[in-house]
């Protein structure tokens, strides 16, 4: 699997993405982690394996709250955003130690456990929903089978809230939610059930499991993102159910017009989850 099978990551998307993608992220899994990170520390760098990094963001906002040095790993299967990803990071610094970093492109759904030797933390943003249950369900293996904890952001959890409301609005999100559960290339994709197939399965494989709101908020001052989400979402919910795509038509002249003007508000529901080594789910 790739995240090419499913979503085109653009650096003008992430990049329109980020301060929104910082302000919703559940920074008070940061504590119980640090404090684990602390205990199993051997007295070397800290290796941070991000799955599907795209440009670094989780770098960018993770590595400031860890002890550094740090050397992160960083799997994509893009090139290009590898490339931006390791430039960015390796210009920080960390708990007054350097940020180094090295990338590793192809299949990030294949790691082992034996790959994850020396690892110290495994992270990613905005990728459960676009594995299967099979994939997840490994991946949670793999984590566990090495004693690698695990912060996973920003799993869209298929909850969005509009203002004003509008009366195509849930179906909209329906369409939507299921154009995220379609099958991609024989891949049944788990979208906004992600974050709790994720989290039974770390918990069956034994990890302790916390799990965090972390949605977006957006208004007046977010137009450009929200613009550009909307686009997103609506087209494909549209492409799930073509019978929507004259009322959606309409409906995205009213949202932008809106968007425009200031006057629209969004809510895009996502959550965080925190896997550490040992049994239990919260």
């Amino acid at each position: 699997m790739t995240t090419s099978d499913t979503a085109p990551f653009t650096p003008h998307w992430l990049a329109l993405r980020e301060d929104a993608d910082a302000a919703a992220r559940a920074a008070d899994l940061l504590g119980p982690l640090r404090e684990h990170l602390a205990g199993a520390s051997g007295g070397g760098p800290l290796v941070v394996r991000d799955l599907g990094c795209g440009t670094g963001s989780m770098g960018r906002w993770l590595s400031g709250s860890l002890p550094g040095p740090q050397h992160w790993i960083l799997h994509d299967h893009d090139p290009a955003l590898l490339t931006l990803a390791a430039a960015s990071l390796t210009a920080l610094t960390a708990g007054g130690g350097p940020v180094t970093a090295e990338t590793r492109e192809g299949d990030l759904t294949r790691l082992t456990a034996a790959d994850l030797a020396g690892t110290s933390l495994v992270t990613a943003s905005a990728l459960l929903d676009l594995l299967t249950a099979d994939e997840t369900d490994a991946l949670a293996a793999t984590c566990t089978a090495a004693g690698v904890p695990v912060l996973f952001g920003l799993s869209v959890v298929g909850e969005v809230e509009l203002g004003p409301a509008d009366p195509l609005d849930a179906d909209i999100t329906a369409a939507f939610n299921a154009h995220q559960r379609r099958s991609a290339g024989g891949r049944a994709l788990l979208g906004p059930d992600a974050l709790d197939v994720a989290a039974r399965a770390f918990t069956r494989h034994g990890a302790t499991v916390t799990t965090r709101p972390s949605p977006w908020r957006l208004g007046a001052d977010d137009s450009a993102l929200t613009a550009e989400w909307l686009r997103g979402w609506v087209g494909a919910a549209v492409e799930q159910d073509p019978g929507l795509a004259a009322p959606a038509q309409a409906y995205l002249r009213r949202r932008l017009a809106d968007c425009a003007a200031g006057r629209l508000t969004a809510v895009v529901g996502h959550g965080d989850l925190l896997a550490l080594p040992g049994g239990g789910a919260r």
